[in-house]
């Protein structure tokens, strides 16, 4: 579970190591000119910097793809730590406390553990971290 995440973080994380890894080959490929290779250094350059080029295009799509899942997703309030998040599917983590949750009736906790969803039901979250408005 520790390295379990939400959806919509799981498409930033994505996102995030496409950017870094295509600037790390665009770094990798000016090599090639800065340390005067020669006709190699200029054609590693190229090959390099197209590759990572196609890697940040590739997370501007995904960025934005998160974006729009994220504009859609439903908004509930964790059992867990009471902070809002947003949920993509039918389950989904918390983004704060990664405690697995659901809308589904399917997935709902088993009778052997009946008392455990007795006591997130009458959860109350505190609300003392949001804004209020002036």
């Amino acid at each position: 579970m520790l390295l379990k995440s939400s959806k919509v973080n799981e498409f930033r994380l994505w996102g995030l190591a496409l950017t870094m890894g295509g600037m790390l080959l665009m770094i990798v490929g000016l090599a090639g000119i800065v340390f005067d290779w020669g006709t190699a250094g200029r054609v590693l350059a190229i090959i390099f910097m197209t590759l990572g080029m196609i890697s940040v295009l590739v997370s501007m799509g995904i960025y934005f793809w998160a974006g729009m899942l994220s504009t859609s997703a439903v908004v509930i309030d964790c059992p867990e730590c009471g902070r809002r998040t947003k949920m993509l599917g039918k389950t989904d983590r918390c983004m704060y406390c990664k405690t697995i949750l659901s809308v589904d009736p399917q997935y709902q906790p088993d009778a052997h553990n009946e008392t455990a969803a007795a006591q997130e039901a009458n959860f109350e979250p505190s609300r003392e971290y949001e804004q209020k408005p002036h």
